[in-house]
């Protein structure tokens, strides 16, 4: 019997039943970085621009596959967000400028702007191991949430949502 218990707390542990679905959620605090300065596409970026709004922070790049798959699902949610929902950011990381301009314009016509990140600056301070990555801020400028990997659409709005409420 003690040889059979390890192998069904393996077996139960595996189960379908046992992994969460969509992505994972990391919960995280502390101020976020000051997000400034050139975009992609030439125009600027200050912390006018989103302050008391929840900012949803998509750091991608042009040679990453599941950002090209996520990024429909970004636009989709800015375009239904409007002006009054959540500020939209996206940081290319470490990527050909050229390319990443052709992905935000002809690619993927992305509506939102992005700053360029040659050093992983800003993937280094929100804590972002790999591409994609997705950082949700409330409105009084505090990290609430990081998914490292693919987004999906109720996953991104569970996250702005709950980000819209207090604090924990």
């Amino acid at each position: 019997m003690r040889r059979l218990l390890p192998l069904v707390l393996v077996l139960a542990a595996c189960s379908v039943d046992a992994v969460p679905e969509g992505p994972a959620v990391e919960p995280i605090s502390g101020a976020a970085p000051v997000l400034e300065g050139e975009t992609l596409t030439g125009g600027t970026l200050a912390p006018s621009d989103y302050a008391g709004r929840v900012v949803v922070v998509n750091l991608w790049a042009t040679w990453c596959g599941p950002c090209k798959r996520e990024q429909p699902v970004l636009s989709a949610a800015h375009a239904d967000a409007g002006e009054d929902g959540p500020f939209f950011l996206g940081i290319d990381e470490r990527d050909d400028p050229e390319a990443a301009l052709e992905w935000i314009i002809e690619d993927f016509e992305v509506a939102y702007p992005s700053l360029a990140d040659p050093s992983g600056y800003l993937a280094y301070r929100f804590g972002v191991p790999f591409l994609p990555a997705t950082i949700v801020i409330d409105a009084d400028g505090r990290l609430r949430f990081r998914v490292v990997g693919e987004i999906d659409r109720a996953t991104l709005d569970r996250l702005v949502e709950e980000a819209s409420g207090p604090s924990a």
